[in-house]
């Protein structure tokens, strides 16, 4: 049933900062911007550690506050620990829920039944049905890829699979594993599992490095598949031409190295540019613009300490060699699925990243300019929901939902 939350758009923004933002702070991107204002940053609470960023606005950037009317409906609450979502061709809803079943939600909220003929996942830990996406061809040869955590008898792993959605939409037919992530390892943690086709309709997916201090250093191995963006064909082939094809020792499948556990995957609508958000530990939740063949630093470096509060490896922030994130969080908002807004019905929202924050309970608006963050704002900060996944619809509404079970649709008023 569609339950309407209206959002006073810019009373929600200032009530999820966490202190009086009567006040503006005048930046300099405040000439800038036509229709959101500038406000004190939104995030108010003390850091972990003294690190200090590498850049002016690598953290803590100036809030934003959007000025148009905007509202948020929770479409359904039927949904099972969903995971991923995105849309099929009429603009319905196919989404993924943790246990191991896809559903079809329609835009009115109407969910499916459980479509059945998946691979057995195991859901344990932060394991199960993960990331989906159609293929780009799939009015055609209605074919799915997703991600899931693979039970083998040497432990579990990041697997990518395809299958046909049959014609009355109950079941996936003929479902195969295209790609494993291995080593396989006998943890639950850090299995990554977003998914997206890229422009030359191959398929780019994220993996985690299995979080335990025994696999951690794996993120920057070449011949390990923890940690990594990979690039691979609907075959599940490497793609020819990607960055470590020629180097020896290396997997041909790697596309970028050095992540803890990526969970964001987006395109920039305009630049085409890969952009990824990744869990850091206690403190150092990150945003990368990815480049094929580039180092992103972890276990190396890192803004964040041990959960412990203890310090990782040598405590360095910066090394030759190694990318700085975009952006960082400290304390961390804990980013899942991220999608960029290409719309046209709140323009101040154009190119714009949204992130679904898990501890954050909150879905993270970040206004980008020139490949940097120049402003940051707090949506459906009152809903107390872990908001798991994001994306645009084709209608031109955000999509989003829940790990308690919401979808939600958030779109002008």
């Amino acid at each position: 049933m569609l339950k309407p939350i209206i959002l006073a758009s810019t009373l929600l923004a200032l009530a999820s900062c966490g202190h009086n933002t009567a006040e503006s702070v005048k930046t300099p991107q405040e000439d800038n911007t036509k229709t959101d204002s500038v406000v004190a940053p939104v995030e108010t609470k003390a850091p972990n550690t003294d690190y200090k960023p590498a850049f002016t606005g690598q953290t803590r950037i100036a809030g934003r506050v959007t000025k148009t009317p905007y509202e948020g409906n929770v479409l359904s609450s039927d949904l099972k620990n969903p995971w991923g979502i995105t849309s099929l061709p009429d603009g319905r809803l196919l989404i993924t829920e943790k246990a191991g079943t896809m559903r079809i939600a329609t835009n009115a909220g109407v969910v499916s039944q459980p479509i059945i003929g998946l691979p057995k996942v195991n859901p344990d830990g932060q394991g199960g049905l993960l990331g989906v996406r159609v293929d780009p061809d799939f009015a055609q040869n209605r074919m799915v890829y997703w991600v899931f955590s693979e039970p083998l008898p040497e432990g579990n792993l990041t697997a990518v699979a395809k299958g046909k959605l049959s014609t009355d939409e109950t079941k996936i037919e003929g479902a195969t594993v295209i790609y494993r992530a291995t080593p396989a390892y006998n943890g639950t943690l850090h299995y990554g599992g977003r998914i997206l086709f890229d422009k030359d309709n191959n398929i780019v997916i994220s993996t985690g490095e299995r979080s335990d201090l025994q696999t951690r250093p794996q993120a920057q191995q070449l011949n390990s598949g923890l940690g990594k963006i990979i690039r691979i064909t609907k075959e599940g082939k490497p793609v020819a031409g990607n960055p470590f094809a020629n180097t020896a020792g290396a997997r041909p499948e790697l596309y970028s190295y050095g992540h803890r556990n990526v969970q964001g995957l987006a395109f920039h609508p305009e630049t085409g540019d890969l952009w990824e958000t990744e869990f850091g530990p206690r403190g150092g939740d990150e945003v990368n613009r990815v480049e094929a063949g580039k180092n992103y630093g972890w276990p190396t470096i890192t803004y964040g300490i041990e959960y412990s509060g203890s310090k990782i490896g040598d405590a360095i922030q910066q090394k030759e060699g190694l990318e700085q994130p975009v952006y960082y969080w400290d304390p961390v908002v804990s980013p899942s699925g991220i999608t960029f807004y290409s719309g046209t019905a709140i323009p101040e929202w154009k190119n714009n990243l949204f992130i679904s924050a898990l501890s954050g309970m909150h879905i993270v608006r970040l206004v980008i300019e020139n490949n940097k963050v120049v402003g940051e704002e707090r949506l459906l900060a009152d809903q107390n929901q872990r908001f798991r996944d994001i994306t645009e619809g084709k209608d031109g509404a955000l999509y989003a939902v829940t790990d308690q079970g919401r979808l939600y649709q958030i779109a002008k008023k």
